[in-house]
């Protein structure tokens, strides 16, 4: 299901989004794609990345955030995915970006990762294991190919405390979100904790970030919300996008089924301001984790 979501679409987050599909902190007077990059940036900090290190991303769409982390931290990083879509499509920015002897993808499934143990200095994931049906059986997987000392960082998408499960609008929320991103059942956010602590890690800390930051997170999705720099995200950008869509569906020159996809992508995004504005919502719960260096640790 997943495989197929993203094959149609993935072409529509680069038209709107850009290369790195996520969201980020962002402080006011800061641009989309810049809080885009700091996001990123943070990520590769925590993990105290240095040049020469061997770098897992886990999930990795077109590999965006794998270009900017790797040119930022002087880093090789592997993209795991398991869309042949997006690889294709990442190998070839790659090129472009001049990164392609470095950095590399890997197509499977990360709940059967096709590495040896202890084969990463680090890994991180990006709204990515969101995806898995299992997030113990995901975050095993990731424990058993991190060296031993080795960090471990993501951003999870996760309903917050403040989701009630016997509230039937905070269920319609849920599920918009579910549909229309092409996921399991999303977890809670102490779920992942428990996950990670079950799988051997050892959690260093955690926190939404979405809480603390200056300008919401779900601006750019917001179709009150009006930006030249986003235009495409806009209400009138949308209609724009919908209409062209249905056009080229229409004359053969985008594929059966793309303004099906559209009409999801609208319904999700409905669901994510919904889900940020009531808090119940969280694209960016952070944390960072250490693998031991041995068991008795």
């Amino acid at each position: 299901m997943v495989n197929k979501y993203y094959d149609l679409a993935t072409s529509f987050y680069e038209f709107g989004w850009g290369e790195s599909f996520h969201f980020a902190h962002r402080f006011k007077g800061e641009s989309l794609q810049e809080s885009i990059k700091r996001h990123e940036h943070f990520l590769a900090l925590q993990l105290g990345l240095k040049p020469g290190h061997k770098v897992l991303d886990v999930g990795c769409g077109i590999g965006g955030p794998l270009r900017e982390i790797a040119r930022f931290s002087l880093t090789s990083v592997t993209g795991l995915n398991n869309n042949e879509y997006q690889i294709a499509r990442g190998k070839v920015l790659n090129c472009i970006a001049g990164i392609d002897k470095t950095c590399d993808f890997v197509k499977a499934d990360f709940m059967k990762m096709p590495f040896p143990d202890s084969s990463f200095d680090a890994i991180y994931a990006i709204e990515a294991t969101c995806h898995a049906p299992d997030a113990y059986g995901c975050y095993s997987e990731i424990y058993r190919v991190l060296k031993p000392g080795q960090f471990f960082a993501a951003y999870e998408w996760c309903m917050t405390d403040s989701f009630d499960p016997s509230n039937q609008e905070h269920q319609k929320i849920k599920s918009e979100i579910e549909i229309g991103n092409g996921l399991p059942d999303i977890r809670i956010t102490g779920q992942c904790i428990e996950a990670l602590k079950k799988a051997g890690f050892e959690v260093i800390w955690s926190k939404d970030l979405a809480a603390s930051s200056p300008v919401p997170w779900y601006l750019p999705l917001d179709k009150n919300h009006f930006s030249l720099s986003s235009f495409r995200l806009t209400a009138p950008g949308r209609f724009f996008t919908r209409n062209m869509v249905k056009v080229l569906e229409f004359v053969g020159l985008a594929p059966q089924g793309s303004q099906r996809v559209q009409d999801f992508l609208e319904k999700a995004a409905e669901g994510l301001v919904e889900g940020g504005r009531k808090e119940i919502f969280t694209p960016m719960f952070f944390f960072l984790a250490r693998k031991p260096h041995s068991q008795s640790q």
